[in-house]
């Protein structure tokens, strides 16, 4: 009787070891059908965004921090500015700053964390980072693109800021002599 119940058991594990081993196979088997190349061609390839406002950005003198394990660190304090779009308008409060790295490779990291405060008086707090890089000729860019993070409150009429992919547009401007040094910055919402 024990070894009946032994020879059972063997068999049903066998049964079910064969059936683990199929659907192993079979999930190889569609894996390999559905190769990276056809699933990366299914994603869509443009992203629409909705332009949400564009802000001149007023900055300070730079504080060079020095070199560092990661680079040279320098700090750009934010003194002001205003922004504005279709459904939003307010300035750029200071006391945010841009603190930058330009690595060994000669990119520029940017990390910006600043306030807006619209019109009907709501704070919004802005992260904004991006990288500016050489071109061909070993010339940094003048323009960038970014991406943002914001915080509005929840009560208001920019929670929206709260649940979006947004992205970003930097231009530092050409500047005419004695004129105070800004950014230019739009900023988008990734529909």
């Amino acid at each position: 009787m024990r070894l009946k119940a032994l020879l059972v058991l063997a068999f049903l594990a066998l049964v079910i070891l064969c059936f683990h081993k199929q659907n192993i196979l079979s999930n190889f088997a569609n894996a390999q059908e559905s190769s990276p190349q056809k699933q990366e061609n299914d994603l869509p390839k443009n992203f629409k965004g909705d332009h949400l406002w564009d802000a001149k950005v007023k900055t300070g003198k730079m504080i060079v921090v020095g070199d560092s394990k990661r680079g040279q660190r320098r700090v750009i304090p934010i003194t002001g500015g205003t922004f504005e779009g279709p459904h939003i308008k307010g300035e750029i409060l200071p006391g945010g700053e841009d603190w930058q790295l330009v690595r060994p490779d000669g990119d520029t990291e940017l990390y910006a964390r600043y306030l807006l405060k619209t019109n009907d008086g709501h704070i919004i707090q802005v992260i904004n980072q991006a990288q500016f890089y050489k071109d061909g000729k070993g010339k940094v860019t003048r323009t960038a693109q970014s991406t943002l993070d914001f915080e509005a409150p929840n009560n208001s009429p920019y929670a929206y800021l709260n649940h979006g992919i947004f992205l970003g547009t930097l231009g530092f401007p050409n500047l005419n002599p004695g004129e105070d040094s800004y950014v230019i910055i739009g900023v988008y919402m990734v529909q």
